[in-house]
């Protein structure tokens, strides 16, 4: 007698190594929505549902990482608990008939933790990464040379790894991925949140993060974009691209931070 056995998808591992800097990036499958038997994937679930906030998105990467680590062990690393622990989980960020909407979806679903208080639906964070050991972050005049990262350079390593990621109640979508590229001068990543809430606004909050070859410090430059979708002079075909949008929304905020190792 033949008998079907479902098999746990395997974790994807990927290092590179770049001068002092071991970079690895992980991925592996989405969180369920019941506790599983394993034991690592029955902690993770643990620890995302131990959350402050009532409700986790559609989509959550527990074990999905980028880890950019010196053989001491300082470094950076990005990951979806660290990043959801930063949503706000007292109130709402967009108070809109929409939210009532996205509760009212969620009410029957069979999870832990009922939506019974108001909290940032939107998934909002302002999470710009993990800080791992030794490293000194203080705030400075530098800024990163994009016109540089905008020269053509040979690709040595590249990977995408996402977060988490919420439709909304097909209201729009929340969605948070990091990207890290290494050329032969340096290494580049981009921490990306993106929301769009269908007819009402869209917000961007970049993290980006550069190290220079031969350098002792890496900068690290955060922004907070929106704009409210009837102040978007573009047409709405360019609402769902990021990388056009952005250009068109309205700066909030910005933090500009030297690591130094």
């Amino acid at each position: 007698m033949s008998r079907n056995v479902v098999s746990t998808p395997v974790a994807t591992e990927e290092t590179f190594e770049f001068q002092p800097w071991n970079l690895k990036t992980v991925k592996n499958h989405i969180l369920p929505s019941k506790s599983p038997s394993s034991t690592s994937c029955s902690l993770h679930h643990e620890a995302f549902h131990k959350l402050s906030i009532p409700h986790l998105p559609d989509m959550v990467f527990p074990d999905n990482v980028l880890r950019i680590q010196l053989s001491n062990g300082a470094g950076i690393e990005f990951n979806a608990l660290d990043a959801l622990k930063l949503v706000n989980d007292k109130e709402d960020s967009v108070k809109v008939a929409v939210a009532e909407a996205w509760n009212e979806s969620r009410a029957d679903m069979n999870i832990s933790h009922k939506v019974s208080h108001p909290f940032d639906w939107t998934f909002t964070t302002d999470y710009r990464g993990t800080v791992l050991g030794n490293m000194m972050v203080t705030a400075t005049d530098s800024r990163i040379d994009m016109e540089k990262l905008k020269q053509k350079e040979k690709i040595l390593f590249f990977d995408e790894i996402h977060l988490y990621e919420d439709e909304l109640a097909d209201h729009g979508c929340a969605s948070f991925s990091v990207k890290v590229r290494v050329m032969p001068s340096g290494f580049f990543v981009l921490l990306r949140f993106y929301l769009r809430v269908d007819d009402v606004l869209i917000r961007i909050n970049d993290t980006r993060l550069y190290y220079e070859k031969d350098n002792q410090y890496m900068l690290r430059e955060y922004t907070s974009k929106e704009s409210k979708t009837k102040d978007l002079k573009v047409p709405r075909v360019f609402w769902g691209d990021p990388n056009e949008i952005s250009h068109h929304l309205s700066l909030v905020h910005s933090i500009h931070e030297k690591l130094e190792f």
